[in-house]
């Protein structure tokens, strides 16, 4: 039938291709964006028996996705929906997934980025990549007339008449 056209059209497509994943002949994972952004989200698409002559259902229910708000979650699926009315009676599964890839970035939009989430999970051992901290320079200390200099060039308020650092462009 049908589906097993498509199943070996997707199986093919994404042959290698590290963010599809076949769940069953007639679901499928696909993760869209790399792992470890945190804007990356994974849609589950299941093909009920009369699919496509009806919708496939479309799922983003994966444990991958608890840190998407709801609320983005719905605006995925609904914009999902959309491609799926245009699509119906065609295999869609391809084009749902690739019209995914193509909008993550819109979907994705509103997301807040909780880096929390997205540091905790590639945390490399051994040392951390905290920059050394840098020793504290000392101001050195002026002399009195080393001051007294300073304090002449300025207004004794500290700051330096307009234009003293000016360069002379007409030499």
């Amino acid at each position: 039938p049908r589906l097993q056209m498509e199943l070996e059209a997707l199986r093919s497509i994404y042959e290698g291709d590290v963010c599809f994943r076949e769940l069953s002949p007639v679901s499928f994972q696909y993760r869209i964006g790399e792992s470890g952004d945190p804007k990356a989200f994974l849609i589950e698409v299941s093909w009920p028996e009369t699919y496509p002559q009806t919708a496939p259902v479309i799922s983003m229910d994966a444990f991958f996705n608890n840190t998407i708000s709801s609320a983005i979650k719905q605006t995925i699926l609904d914009k999902l929906m959309v491609e799926v009315e245009a699509n119906l009676g065609t295999a869609m599964t391809y084009t749902l997934f690739e019209y995914a890839k193509d909008n993550k970035e819109v979907f994705m939009e509103n997301q807040p980025v909780n880096t929390v989430t997205s540091v905790s999970n590639n945390i490399s051992i051994g040392t951390p990549d905290v920059p050394p901290s840098k020793k504290k320079e000392k101001k050195e200390q002026l002399s009195k007339t080393q001051k007294r200099k300073l304090a002449d060039k300025t207004d004794n308020k500290g700051e330096l008449p307009r234009g003293w650092n000016w360069v002379d462009v007409i030499k």
